[in-house]
């Protein structure tokens, strides 16, 4: 319920709270728990329910041992982050006595609750940095930093969160001094540990109170960890990134001594690793620009672009990875290899059907197309359009999205003609999947290169007399003008073909129909299209008994665009004819309208609302009006 029980906090401490005298040591335990529940729940109010247990308690973490005293911990643990800074100061000093004695417990629940009471206490405002750093730390890192608590994945997780929270009170120079050395540990699990740690610690604080020793000490540890890992996981990946991206222009010494460990890792027969020295060229790419290593850049673009053979799917995928961020940073005109030589190595690597490949390669060939178009033949770039259309079927929605925006940059470098008939040929194909994402590849090169360029071959396209392209054309449409700006520009050249569109025997037509609408009427609103909105109604209105429940959807939120667009007094004309028909399924349509042109605009109905006179003869229509209004 969490700050839900706040009204009730008072009361429920005191029912429970004779609970923490009792002479059963598991009520005690118990109770402790609950009201270590109630705390957690009332976080960050209700320190003043809690004054009648605070006494008890105290007196609780001085006389039990074992399990009492983890559950008694657990509770001031939860109430400490409750109270006013300078009682917060005072209770702390008082429990971590308590808590530095239980440091050394063999147990592995009162590590793990110890833990969470230092992490709480060092969270809270009136504990002071240098009263942690006296007391605490000592005791804090001889006893827990041991390679058993690697091992226990629980302990693992709460010793991390809670050294990066002292490290939070202390400062990062601090804690990164203390375990720096034990990234050349012999235990990788340990390592790993530690590598978390830091990465924690520096992305939360950065690098500003690190000083050159230790920064020197700290570079030579990642490497030594980085280079030593057997297990594959990207701990040791992410740390390095963070690391060397907290550093900054501070890592401008180290970074040669850190690439030819990449280009030797690269070498390396083992894909894992091959792959790990990839990805880590995509995460330091913004900190060798930063630090002006062009050159080195340039270097790496060299090998990676030699290494595009690789066969193993996985590293082929992070070897693009690594390409595209060099890319990014270095520019499209320093760029080596050249783009020219770059994009056909590109073309073929589309035809590889795994999807990290697909989505790694389609980002680097967007990002060429987007901004160094002109090192490519215009030949060359409907090469990868034909290519693009396959991976329109791709199961991952990203690759997709990449591709279609890919669409885009190509129809922009090269103009959208040529790509347009491509795209409208793959409307007749059957797969329903590739139609849509081709419907939407249609939109956005409408949206790159006006939709004046391409509206008249889409509308053409329509007189083909088969459904699956003029659905696709309909749905372009939509897509199309779904940005609010294209409505007013083009409405009366689109208005015929959505006209035949709603009177189509094909419920798709009129559902795709309805939806173009819904987005059109939305658009010109206060642009004096009203007539043509008012033409379009009318082919609209019949379809509102439709009994499919997509087509029905669509109709009505075409009549709530036309709501917007005309005015709901309009729309309220075309109602009044049915909210009283015989037939209970046309008042029930009817109705199911007026109540949404209700809900969305009953102010401005009132005064379209018909008049009945007050006399004998009209009495039970205004009765029946009262009724349903």
């Amino acid at each position: 319920m969490g700050c839900a029980i706040l009204p009730h906090l008072k009361n429920l401490v005191e029912i429970i709270e004779h609970g923490l005298v009792d002479e059963q040591q598991k009520v005690r335990t118990i109770t402790a728990l609950a009201v270590a529940a109630l705390a957690e729940a009332a976080t960050p109010y209700g320190i003043e329910s809690f004054d009648s247990v605070l006494k008890p308690l105290w007196k609780g973490i001085r006389q039990h041992r074992g399990k009492g005293l983890a559950a008694f911990l657990k509770a001031i643990g939860y109430l400490i982050p409750l109270m006013d800074p300078e009682y917060a100061n005072y209770y702390t000093r008082e429990v971590m006595l308590i808590l530095i004695r239980e440091f050394q417990s063999p147990d592995e629940e009162m590590k793990k609750i110890v833990l969470k009471v230092v992490k709480q206490c060092c969270a809270t405002d009136g504990v002071e940095a240098q009263y942690i750093r006296d007391e605490v730390l000592p005791s804090f890192f001889k006893h827990f930093w041991q390679h058993r608590m690697a091992l226990d994945r629980r302990n693992y997780r709460q010793l991390v969160d809670t050294t990066v929270e002292i490290a939070n009170k202390v400062g990062a120079g601090e804690i990164v001094g203390r375990i720096k050395d034990d990234l050349k540990d012999e235990a990788e699990q340990y390592r790993k540990m530690v590598m978390e740690t830091i990465e924690k610690i520096m992305a939360n604080l950065g690098a500003s109170d690190i000083d050159s020793r230790l920064e020197e000490q700290l570079i030579d540890g990642i490497l030594y960890a980085f280079q030593e890992q057997t297990t594959e996981d990207s701990v040791m990946l992410n740390g390095f990134g963070t690391i060397v991206n907290a550093l900054g222009k501070r890592c401008k010494p180290y970074l040669p001594q850190i690439c030819g460990t990449i280009l030797w890792r690269l070498n390396n027969k083992a894909a894992k690793v091959r792959q790990q020295a990839a990805d880590l060229i995509s995460r330091i790419a913004i900190v060798m620009k930063t630090c002006q290593e062009e050159k080195l850049m340039g270097h790496l673009g060299v090998v990676l672009y030699e290494y595009l053979g690789e066969e193993y799917p996985e590293v082929l995928g992070s070897i693009l990875g690594a390409l595209k961020s060099i890319v990014n940073v270095i520019g499209m005109h320093k760029m080596t290899p050249p783009i020219k030589d770059l994009l056909p190595r590109l073309t073929p690597i589309l035809k590889n059907r795994h999807e990290k490949v697909q989505e790694n390669c389609i980002d680097l060939v967007g990002r060429i197309a987007d901004r160094g178009a002109e090192y490519v033949s215009a030949r060359e770039w409907m090469r990868i359009c034909f290519e693009l259309l396959e991976l329109l079927k791709a199961h991952k929605k990203s690759i997709r999205r990449a591709t279609v925006n890919t669409f885009g940059y190509i129809a922009k470098a090269i103009g959208p003609h040529d790509v347009l008939a491509t795209l409208l040929n793959n409307l007749k194909v059957q797969e329903r999947q590739n139609r849509v994402c081709t419907t939407v590849a249609i939109a956005i090169v409408a949206e790159t290169c006006s939709p004046f360029t391409v509206l008249p071959a889409l509308m053409n396209e329509y007189r083909v007399p088969e459904l699956n392209v003029q659905n696709g054309v309909l749905k372009s449409l939509s897509f199309l003008l779904s940005n609010r700006e294209m409505g007013k520009d083009y409405i009366y050249a689109v208005t015929p073909l959505l006209e035949d569109a709603l009177m189509d025997r094909d419920l798709v037509h009129r559902q795709t129909a309805c939806t173009a609408i819904k987005h059109m009427a939305l658009g010109v609103f206060g642009f004096g299209c009203e007539d043509s909105l008012v033409h379009l109604l009318n082919f609209v209105w019949p379809n509102i008994f439709e009994t499919s429940p997509h087509v029905i959807q669509a109709v009505m939120e075409a009549c709530e665009g036309l709501r917007v667009g005309l005015g709901p007094g309009k729309l309220l004309q075309y109602c009044v004819q049915g909210l009283f028909h015989p037939a209970r399924k046309v008042r029930d349509t009817y109705w199911r309208v007026y109540n949404t042109l209700y809900i969305g605009s009953q102010d401005t109905m009132v005064m379209s609302y018909p008049r009945v006179p007050n006399d004998e003869k009209n009495q039970y229509v205004r009765y029946e009006m009262d009724y349903f209004l």
